[in-house]
């Protein structure tokens, strides 16, 4: 039995994968707690795995014949560290991340404290530093409505856009959320065993949401850790398939929308889906494959 199990799916990340893992191990090795790490490799072309397995003898590589998807490779590694660890929690963790000082002690720390805590997520900044919102509240109109169509700037840094203000990142001291973003999520092991694990049906985006959706109505609370500071990169793996990326995150949101919705929201959520998507195939500048995208998600949302 361990304190903590980490989980990171890579995909075509090599270098990225490498500097996640070594700032992760570099930060529990001084400030615990007591660690094993997973990582699963979702069919790499670059030698993630070899790579990892070189330079890191003690974390566990698990190699997929396949691209799992986020939801699909975090389970597999999460059925591994559960069978194998027995952790007291899970610690999802994307390839794209840099581990600050004290992060993992931060968030598991504050896990611990509450038995009503199910899932916490870190504080993240971008590459160059600059703050990025790392939780929101659940998806609604409002949020599609943003996504497409001009919202002055203060709504879209506003609670009409989902966002928690900046002031309670700056207080420093935890702070109750919808969701937490897929990038850090630590998870009791007992939520794990109570509401299950990623959806499957989400190959790529959502599948946070899902999962928080499900674990705020078992009862769990879900807070953010502005102490624990974790540096995202962001979509390293999905910028190398734009135009499916964008088919992905679409189909995603629907089935997020129809999952969770009443029915009258989900249909208002396609109507706005499908008018955006026409505002957005009027913009020149738009790469002929990421149009085609922009029209099977059109499709998508007319036949859902």
């Amino acid at each position: 039995m361990t304190d903590l199990a980490v989980v990171i799916v890579t995909w075509n990340v090599r270098e990225l994968a490498l500097e996640a893992v070594r700032s992760l191990l570099a930060d529990v090795a001084a400030h615990g707690p007591e660690t094993d790490v997973y990582v699963v490799d979702c069919a790499s072309s670059d030698g993630t795995a070899a790579a990892i397995e070189a330079a890191f003898p003690t974390v566990n590589v698990i190699a997929s014949g396949e691209n799992l998807g986020f939801g699909r490779g975090n389970n597999l590694g999460i059925r591994e560290a559960l069978a194998k660890s027995q952790p007291a929690a899970v610690y999802l963790l994307n390839p794209d991340t840099i581990t600050q000082p004290q992060a993992t002690r931060r968030l598991f720390d504050t896990l611990m404290a509450d038995p009503n805590v199910g899932l916490v997520g870190a504080q993240l900044n971008y590459g160059d530093g600059s703050f990025q919102h790392s939780a929101f509240s659940f998806p609604g109109l409002r949020q599609l409505w943003a996504e497409f169509f001009p919202t002055p700037g203060r709504l879209i840094e506003g609670r009409f856009n989902g966002r928690y203000p900046r002031a309670v990142y700056a207080a420093g001291q935890p702070f109750p959320v919808d969701f937490v973003l897929g990038a850090t999520m630590m998870l009791r092991r007992e939520v794990i065993e109570q509401t299950g694990m990623f959806d499957e049906q989400f190959f790529m985006y959502c599948e946070e949401i899902d999962w928080a959706w499900r674990i705020k109505a078992a009862g769990w609370q879900v807070q953010c850790v502005p102490e624990a500071r974790v540096t995202h990169l962001g979509g390293q793996s999905t910028a190398q398939v734009r135009p499916q990326s964008v088919i992905n995150l679409w189909t995603s949101r629907l089935r997020l929308y129809r999952k969770h919705q009443p029915a009258w929201k989900f249909w208002a959520a396609r109507q706005i889906i499908m008018r955006g998507v026409r505002r957005k195939l009027t913009e020149r500048e738009l790469q002929p494959a990421v149009a085609d995208a922009y029209r099977t998600v059109y499709e998508q949302a007319r036949e859902s």
